[in-house]
């Protein structure tokens, strides 16, 4: 029988095998800060700040113990996503890295579903349950008490030597592992996301209004026109906003580029042009959008962003 401290170990192993950094693990219940992360996640429903994504009212997310019967420890996994400095022109179309290469949420649950056959094989009796951010679970919470960072001001989960850069993935699990210690918040005073972000979404530290953020209006709004707060700051911004990260500086330090294929960008993705956008019929868009975590953004609502962009730009050349 391999012990509980060994069978963690051989685990995070297993883990970064699998292209995983950083790596992670919880027990369950978990410390007292998490019940403290469940009542912020009720005063930010209470405050109508979820606008209108009605699946993060759902109880199962402050319960862990709903997505796995008998679960006793979760390992907390995070993939680096960043490829590397990308050069920009005035009219470039930007993009949120997360969304560069190939669908995240099926690359972390492929790599994840190898890592649970793996502990299977190790504690037969063992049952799992793989989460990637689709499923109900206070995510930024576990991973900060799994070690693998701190919930900065701009709501992101930031590692002290990868920056905000990575997406997180979840496997849970009914056998009792060791777990590491939780992540100690280390912003200070700094507060250069909440000064950068153009609509003023960050209404507090770590306190996000998603009425007011750029990437809920251009990824999960339905509405057939932005606001037009939000045309007016929406910049070059296509699919996403990544301002708040590229202003922190736990970004600003040497971050090493990851060379896996599923995470490089897409030509089109970084190429992408307005007159595309707007000419593309939707059998371009299906092809374009295959294997793509942007495929959550329908074809109109593309065109929708675009022509946000175009009279944002015109009014600014105006003013010029």
């Amino acid at each position: 029988m391999i012990s509980e401290i060994q069978l963690s170990i051989e685990l995070k192993e297993e883990a970064k095998k699998q292209g995983f950094d950083p790596v992670g693990i919880a027990r369950i219940p978990g410390s007292k800060r998490i019940k403290m992360r469940n009542a912020a996640l009720e005063r930010w429903l209470e405050a109508g700040f979820q606008a209108d994504m009605q699946w993060m009212k759902a109880e199962r997310r402050k319960n862990i113990d709903s997505l796995l019967d008998g679960v006793e420890s979760v390992l907390v996994v995070g993939l680096n996503y960043y490829t590397g400095p990308f050069p920009k022109t005035k009219n470039s179309l930007l993009i949120g890295r997360y969304a560069w290469g190939n669908d995240y949420h099926k690359v972390i649950e492929k790599k994840l579903k190898k890592i649970g056959h793996w502990l299977k094989n190790k504690s037969t009796k063992c049952k799992w349950e793989i989460c990637v951010d689709s499923k109900p679970l206070l995510e930024k919470a576990w991973a900060e008490e799994a070690g693998l960072g701190w919930i900065g001001k701009n709501s992101n989960l930031i590692h002290k030597d990868q920056g905000s850069w990575m997406v997180l993935g979840y496997l849970l699990c009914t056998e009792k592992l060791t777990p590491d210690k939780p992540s100690i918040p280390l912003c200070g005073k700094c507060k250069k996301c909440i000064d950068a972000c153009p609509t003023k979404a960050i209404t507090e530290p770590f306190v996000i209004n998603s009425n007011k953020c750029l990437a809920f209006h251009n990824i999960e709004s339905r509405e057939k026109k932005l606001p037009v707060n939000i045309q007016e700051r929406i910049g070059n911004w296509i699919a996403g906003c990544d301002i708040c990260q590229e202003v922190c500086p736990w970004n600003h330090q040497k971050i090493t580029p990851n060379e896996d294929p599923d995470v490089q960008p897409k030509e089109w993705v970084k190429n992408l042009t307005i007159e595309q956008v707007l000419s593309w019929n939707e059998k371009i868009w299906q092809d374009k959008l295959k294997n793509s975590a942007l495929k959550r953004i329908k074809p109109w609502m593309w065109r929708r962003n675009a022509n946000a962009i175009v009279a944002s730009r015109k009014k600014y050349d105006l003013n010029k």
